[in-house]
């Protein structure tokens, strides 16, 4: 059984970044009247490509979660960006060797986002709520690229709950 964490910055530093906007923004533009947050993720591509923003609807899931199945994508970091105000689940494994480490489990609080680093383990999109709309900013592969060249994928040997 994997317990659900809260999400925050701190806790969820080993996968990549935590995107919201907590706190005072760093900069005020448009003459005081919108307030930035600047360069909140270290996006990360190699081998060519480029970084691109797609949308995904994803089924929701309920809790508890049947975990069977992690990925990661070696060529490039991956930015989920909830594009309505419900909480999602983010599920996470520690280390990039070539077999996931200890799973871990986090809430995302409306308002919050992730950007996973390049090669972190982590299951699928994991929405909680209808419509499970994200805006995703990763890597567009180059023309030629084979396909999957991108994605490997871990099938747990025993699927995991997460509660």
């Amino acid at each position: 059984m994997i317990g659900i964490e809260p999400l925050t910055a701190a806790a969820f530093a080993p996968f990549g970044e935590v995107l919201d906007a907590t706190g005072e923004p760093d900069r005020l533009i448009n003459r005081g009247l919108c307030g930035r947050w600047h360069d909140r993720a270290q996006l990360d591509f190699v081998a060519g490509g480029r970084a691109g923003i797609s949308l995904f609807r994803a089924r929701p899931r309920s809790l508890p979660y049947r975990l069977e199945m992690v990925e990661r994508h070696p060529l490039g970091s991956q930015a989920f960006l909830p594009m309505t105000a419900d909480p999602f689940l983010v599920i996470v494994a520690e280390g990039q060797q070539a077999l996931p480490g200890r799973i871990r489990a986090f809430l995302a609080a409306p308002g919050q986002g992730v950007n996973l680093r390049r090669g972190c383990w982590h299951g699928v999109l994991t929405p909680l709520h209808e419509p499970g709309l994200f805006a995703v900013v990763d890597r567009i592969a180059p023309e030629g690229e084979p396909p999957g060249a991108n994605l490997e994928e871990f099938w747990l040997p025993e699927p995991l709950t997460v509660a």
